[in-house]
Parts: C-alpha cells; structure tokens; sequence
C-alpha cells in the first residue's frame, strides 16, 4: 500500500508524530508532501524514514499564481508516484491535493477535516472558504471529521452529505500520555523554571499555548487578566507560550503594547516542548474562536491541568464541564471569566482531582496507539473495497 500525505506546511508533520513511523511498521509506504518552508534532509527525525516530496509553491496565504503551480506540481508528483491513497488534512493542502488527486484518478481520496476557517470569516471571505470546503469534500471519497463538533458544523453548512464518522474517539494522532506526564519533572526542576521566570511560589499560573492572534481569543484572555488582577489580591501570572503573528490576524496595537509592559504576564514564545511550561502551571485558559479538535487540550490534561475553554469544536470532547474544566459560549468572556474566578476559590484538593480526572479522561480515550491502528484500519478498509 502506498500512502500519499499531503500538508500544507512541513511544521504541520509533528502534528502526526510517530504515526508515520507505525505505519511503514505495518507495511505502509509512506510519501509525506508539504510546502514552505521544506526539509532539506529527507533524514530529518520529522519524517520517521518516510520519503518527503517538497512543493515549492504550496503556501498558506491565498494566492491564485502560487497555488496554480502548486496544483500542477502535485499533479506531476502523483502521477509518477501513483499513490493507492491520497490522504490530506491542512486546509489549502486538501483543497489542492484533493483536486490534484481527482485530476490523476486516485481511487481513494480521503480528507481529515480538522479547523473549519470560514467559522470566524465573514462576508466575501466566508463565502470563498466555504466553497473551497465544499469543492475539497466533493473531491474526496472519504471525508472524516475529526471530532462530533466538526461532523454536526459540516452538515450545519451544508458542506457535503457524504457520510461522517470520526476515527476512534476523535483527533487527527491522539496523545503519547508517557510523554506528557508531569511526574517527569521534579519539584527542583519547576522551581527553576519558575524562579527564571520570576514566578513566585505563591503565584497562580494562568497558561495559554497557540499561535498570539485575534481569532484565538489572545485579546479576551487579555482583558480578562487585566480585570482579574485589578480585583481580586491573589498573586496571577500569565504565562503565554506561542509566537506573535502580525501578517495574519494580528492583535491590536494596544493589547500588545500592554502584554508587552506588563510585568506580570512572561511571553516565551514558540517553544519545542512545552510540557515544562505545563508542569508549572495550574490552569489553562484557552479562549480560541475557532478549532477542529484541538491537540493542546489533550496536551494540558495529559498534565493534569483543569481547563477553562470556549466551546469550539472538540472541546466538550475532551473536557467534562465542571469536573475537568469549564466550557463556554464563545467569545463571551465574562462568562469565561466566572469560570476562572470559581476555579481560584477551590481548595487545593479540588484542583488537584480536577486534573488527575483529566488526565485518566485522556488515557482512557485518547492514546495514540488507538488512533494509529484506526487509522490503518481505514486504509485497509479502503482498499478492501477494491477487492470486494
């Protein structure tokens, strides 16, 4: 069986660490395909041995004269390849392999839906996305939405009525629970960390992970933070663990220039491994407009954080409302903010069974192992058809 995996970018494969690996196991030949930037060795860890394709004009910015060549460029790499399966996930990565791949007569088209962009869109924008949503799923022969909340927004909007069904309990490679484990860092180790941070022992760490941008509700969590730390005297740090972005949907002047001269609130960018910013953080707020089934949730209650979360698809997947965390409306902070303020008077022992609940919640549903043999599994079912 040859597998062809599109993405849209080459830092979109972690996304599917240790996949790729368990796949060749199995008998698998995987070809991964990304765009900007490439990987210049085809050895590189990422890959886990599989062979990469680069595509030198797929990018993520709309681009009617890049994303023309990048569709010929694909349509050349699939027909000397000729994949059994062509398998995409990242949005303008499964619009143009799912063309491509319908373009060369690939029988098996399978597309993972994950973030639905046009959800925080409007007007013209919306409509675009939209539309490619719909021509990507018309494209394809399977399409899997990757968890309950991006199924129920698919038939919402009319996108496609093919059938939907998520893999095992939903996510795109569920989560190595041995590797985010906060058992792995000692007490000595945490102090460090914090005192390099200037985070006292009596502080509460409030923690978020992403990309700092409007849509992922930085400028909610920002205003939130101010009011809290004006009205309540517990000692609150912010910790922000992510880049800036300012070439797509930047935060306003304003709120960056507060993160920026508040002391309180310790920004340290992308970070490789986050887990050691989760060891030492007590919750974690994740204010985001718009998801598909997001990783870092699984991520945070790995580590035994409660969460505190807007309603975006996947979150009431992963967090039991009140006994792992707290789910909200999107984009209403203040009921977001009532969510924190009831965490901060829990005692210590009602947090502490907040995130050991988490935590069994995700090793119970979510191991990686599961949603790597459900996803041979559909491979093979896949091709099975082709027997029967």
């Amino acid at each position: 069986m040859k597998v062809f995996r599109i993405l849209t970018s080459s830092g979109s494969i972690p996304l599917i660490k240790g996949q790729i690996q368990y796949l060749q196991q199995q008998g698998v030949e995987m070809i991964i395909c990304s765009g900007q930037p490439g990987l210049s060795d085809t050895e590189d860890p990422v890959l886990e041995r599989a062979r990469y394709v680069h595509i030198k004009h797929l990018v993520r910015p709309i681009s009617i004269k890049n994303d023309m060549k990048a569709l010929f460029e694909l349509i050349r790499t699939i027909r000397c390849e000729k994949p059994d399966i062509v398998h995409v996930n990242t949005p303008k990565a499964s619009l143009l392999g799912m063309v491509a791949a319908w373009l060369c007569g690939v029988k098996h088209r399978v597309y993972t839906v994950t973030g639905l962009r046009f959800e925080t869109a409007t007007g013209f924008f919306r409509w675009l996305l939209i539309t490619m949503e719909r021509i990507t799923c018309a494209c394809a022969t399977k399409v899997i939405p990757e968890g309950d909340g991006v199924a129920n927004t698919l038939r919402r909007d009319r996108i496609t009525h093919k059938p939907l069904q998520k893999l095992h309990n939903g996510n795109i490679n569920g989560i190595d629970t041995s590797y985010f484990n906060p058992t792995l860092y000692s007490e000595d180790e945490k102090k460090e960390l914090r005192d390099s941070l200037a985070i006292k022992g009596v502080d509460i760490v409030f923690t978020f992970v992403g990309r700092i941008v409007k849509s992922k509700g930085i400028e909610d969590l920002i205003r939130i933070y101010k009011r809290l730390t004006e009205q309540i005297e517990q000692p609150i740090k912010l910790l922000l663990v992510g880049d800036f972005e300012t070439y797509l949907d930047p935060i306003s002047p304003e709120v960056m220039d507060y993160i920026k001269q508040c002391t309180h609130i310790k920004c340290v960018g992308w970070q490789n491994d986050i887990r050691p910013y989760l060891a030492i953080s007590d919750l974690f707020i994740f204010p985001s407009y718009r998801e598909g089934f997001p990783n870092v949730l699984l991520q945070a209650a790995s580590m035994k954080l409660p969460i505190a979360s807007y309603s975006v698809n996947g979150a009431d997947e992963i967090i039991q409302n009140n006994i792992t965390g707290y789910i909200l409306p999107v984009k209403d902070e203040h009921a977001l903010e009532d969510a924190i303020r009831n965490y901060l008077v829990l005692s210590d022992a009602q947090r502490i069974e907040m995130g050991f609940t988490a935590r069994r919640l995700v090793e119970q549903k979510f191991q990686n192992i599961d949603v790597w043999k459900a996803t041979l599994a559909m491979y093979n079912e896949q091709l099975n058809n082709d027997v029967k």
